[in-house]
């Protein structure tokens, strides 16, 4: 039987690397019988985390009104979450990183969002893979403390350019990723 998988991408480079790796997963997902939402942060207005300690209180998961509101019944509905994003400035993109910072919603308004599966897909431009640590270990620290079930890591370094992913194995590795829900 096939899962909910959310994937939320923070690339505003549509046709960036991340995003050709995205659509790879999406594909094979797909392919596998499950059903796929996509949120790509960069294009959508997700405003940061106001510490306010008021989520659902409105009845919507953050009390200021941003698409966040769209994301969060569909993260809760979910099985599986996926991540997706370049590493910029040796981090994750502010657009995700709203996003995720946002989750702590769900802690505040009390809603059981445990035992989830979940997955990271990150590239940069750096040959060193350990600039790809600004992305792994905030995602490893944040599935740890949700109690989320971690099926795996597609990290990609020395991709800048659009289609630079082409010269790596990053799309067959996005794809297989699929075969681990």
């Amino acid at each position: 039987m096939g899962k909910k998988i959310v994937v939320i991408t923070g690339s505003p480079r549509k046709g960036g690397n991340s995003f050709a790796m995205t659509d790879a997963f999406i594909k094979a997902a797909e392919g596998k019988g499950h059903t796929v939402t996509r949120f790509d942060a960069a294009q959508m207005k997700v405003g940061g985390c106001r510490a306010c300690e008021t989520c659902y209180s409105t009845g919507k998961a953050c009390s200021f009104d941003d698409d966040f509101n769209e994301m969060a019944p569909a993260i809760l509905d979910a099985d599986a979450v996926v991540f997706s994003m370049p590493v910029y400035w040796y981090s994750m993109p502010a657009q995700i990183k709203s996003a995720i910072d946002k989750m702590y919603s769900f802690v505040v308004g009390g809603k059981d969002i445990a035992d989830k599966e979940c997955a990271l897909i990150a590239c940069c431009e750096e040959e060193d893979m350990s600039v790809l640590d600004g992305v792994r270990i905030p995602y490893e620290r944040t599935a740890a403390l949700i109690k989320w079930r971690s099926v795996g890591e597609v990290l990609i370094p020395g991709v800048l350019n659009p289609g630079d992913i082409d010269k790596t194995d990053g799309l067959k590795k996005a794809a297989e990723l699929a075969e681990k829900f």
